[in-house]
Parts: C-alpha cells; sequence; structure tokens
C-alpha cells in the first residue's frame, strides 16, 4: 500500500489531496499528506501543504463527535435521557414549548435526526436556503430549529439535519454548565491525549456543532478508533 501511495502522489492523481491515515490493530501504519485549497467552514485559507500537525475541517464528522459527547454527558447523568422532552430542554421559548404539534418530540428524535420538521439541506450551504446556513445566520439557532414548521410526524423518517445537532450541542453546554469545546477538550480529547483541536464558532459566539470541528487526521483516526473499541470507558 506505501509504494501505491506513493505513486499516487508522485503521478498528479489525487489533486488536492490532504492526508491519509491508515491504522491496523489500534496502531498507525501509514501517514501520507499533500497539498492544495483549504477552507474553515467556508472560509477559504488559501493553498496549505499539510503535515501532521495540520488541522482539518471536519464538517460534518462534528456531528459524530457531538453524539459521542452526548453519551458521555449521559453516563455521567449531566443531561436527560433520550426519551427526555426536546422543546423542555429550552424553556425560554415557552410558546414552542406549549406548541402541541411539537409536545412529543424527543431528545432522541434529535438523535436520530428524524425531528420531522421542516429541513432542507439539499442548496448550496453558501446559500440562506440552506436551512443549516440560515439557522448560522439567525440571531438564535435554538429557537430557529425549534420554530420550524411540522413537516411529518417524528420519528417515522430520517432527514439530513445539522439543526438537530445544534440541540443536541446547546443540550450538552447546558447540562454540563460549559460550552461544547470545553467539555470536549476534558471528557473526550483529554483522555485520548488530543490536545491540539479548533472548533469554529458562529457569529453568537457558539461552536458550530454541526460542522465546526477541526482536528489533525491522526486525532480522528483515535476518535474512530475508540469507537471500534466500544468505548473504551470513555464513552459509556
Amino acid at each position: 500500500m506505501d509504494e501505491r501511495v506513493e505513486a499516487v502522489l508522485r503521478d498528479g492523481r489525487a489533486p488536492g489531496f490532504h492526508g491519509l491515515v491508515v491504522m491496523r490493530g489500534g496502531e498507525v501504519v501509514l501517514e501520507r499528506y499533500g497539498a492544495g485549497p483549504d477552507h474553515r467552514l467556508g472560509e477559504p485559507l488559501g493553498h496549505v501543504t499539510f503535515g501532521r500537525d495540520t488541522l482539518h475541517d471536519l464538517r460534518s464528522v462534528s456531528k459524530s463527535v457531538v453524539a459521542l459527547l452526548y453519551g458521555i454527558a449521559l453516563g455521567d447523568g449531566l443531561v436527560p435521557e433520550p426519551g427526555a422532552g426536546l422543546t423542555a430542554q429550552f424553556p425560554e421559548y415557552r410558546d414552542l414549548a406549549e406548541d402541541p404539534g411539537k409536545a412529543h418530540l424527543t431528545i432522541e428524535h434529535a438523535l436520530t435526526m428524524t425531528l420531522g420538521l421542516d429541513w432542507n439541506e439539499d442548496a448550496p450551504y453558501t446559500s440562506p436556503a440552506n436551512s443549516e446556513i440560515a439557522m448560522e445566520l439567525a440571531p438564535d439557532r435554538y429557537r430557529y430549529v425549534l420554530e420550524r414548521p411540522v413537516a411529518e410526524e417524528a420519528g417515522k423518517r430520517w432527514r439530513y439535519c445539522g439543526g438537530a445537532t445544534a440541540l443536541l450541542g446547546g443540550i450538552i453546554a447546558r447540562g454540563t454548565g460549559r460550552p461544547v469545546e470545553e467539555y470536549a477538550a476534558e471528557a473526550l480529547f483529554g483522555p485520548l491525549g488530543i490536545t491540539d483541536f479548533a472548533w469554529t464558532k458562529g457569529g453568537d459566539g457558539v461552536a458550530s456543532a454541526a460542522a465546526g470541528l477541526r482536528l489533525r487526521p491522526v486525532d480522528l483516526a483515535a476518535v474512530g478508533q475508540l469507537v471500534l473499541d466500544g468505548g473504551r470507558g470513555i464513552v459509556p
């Protein structure tokens, strides 16, 4: 594999190649890095020569990390069970909590992206027609998600929804009493030996739970290995 990877890079068959990490038996057996254009949540960073210590935009892999953080916080008794009411976690939106069409929504519906709300991420992620971009532009991201019209019964159909992960990030922050990025550093990254990361924030100063995490590829591989290993006591 090593020679084949080298040949692909040498022959220019992987333009814009950022990085590759291969693990076997829990150990890194191959690492290769390239160069190309990079972005931070849509912000151009120019042409970057990548190395082992270059942070990489994880985009929607951030969602999986947030789900792991919810699991850790749940095991520590810091957040409600998945079956708990969703709107009840945001009592400041009393009008939404009293909406009979949303009274049945639970945290599990957010975890499984089956909220049944009107949400569309088919439009380009440069356009406010995309629901996730509209959420980031809204003055209150949590209210924006929860006030979306009901499109269908919750729990019936999966619909890709960055807003669901944003709500989970808010629940984690409220339950742990700290921003999601600080809890991640203590509860997940620290035990894995991950010390270098960044989490891009929105205009409201809140980390973008749906797409803002930046990690070194080798550290993302460590997170993946953690999942393959059943959580190793870090994630219950």
